[in-house]
């Protein structure tokens, strides 16, 4: 089994920026694709970015230029650095864990591993 713990929301204005952070741990090994989905209020869970153990990186339009996706392998944890944030970028964002690579089309239905969530709340 893997476990996955983000971490870094909070509310901030817009133009700001926040990191998330998301700790593995367990079988880790088994991961081949980590990434970000979020969930706004009354809305799916959508793709936001993921990184394969190749570091290849794949982002949602929302998400290009903007938000960067990053590793560190040597303390399983993974993080999103989210730039320029904007109100439409409210949402409780997910970690997300795969054994298989998975790009932009990675769905929420298919993820493996999830983490807790962690708010994220951008005030205009």
């Amino acid at each position: 089994q893997v476990q996955l713990v983000d971490s870094g929301g909070g509310l901030v204005q817009a133009g700001n920026s926040l990191r998330l952070s998301c700790a593995a741990s367990g079988r880790t090994f088994s991961i081949f694709t980590m990434g970000w989905f979020r969930q706004a209020p009354g809305k799916e869970r959508e793709f936001v970015a993921a990184i394969r153990r190749t570091k290849d990186t794949y982002y949602a339009d929302s998400a290009k230029g903007r938000f960067t996706i990053s590793r560190d392998d040597a303390r399983n944890t993974i993080y999103l650095q989210m730039n320029s944030l904007k109100p439409e970028d409210t949402a409780v964002y997910y970690c997300a864990g795969d054994t298989i690579p998975k790009g932009s089309t990675w769905r929420s239905e298919t993820v493996d591993y999830w983490g807790q969530g962690t708010q994220v709340t951008v005030s205009s």
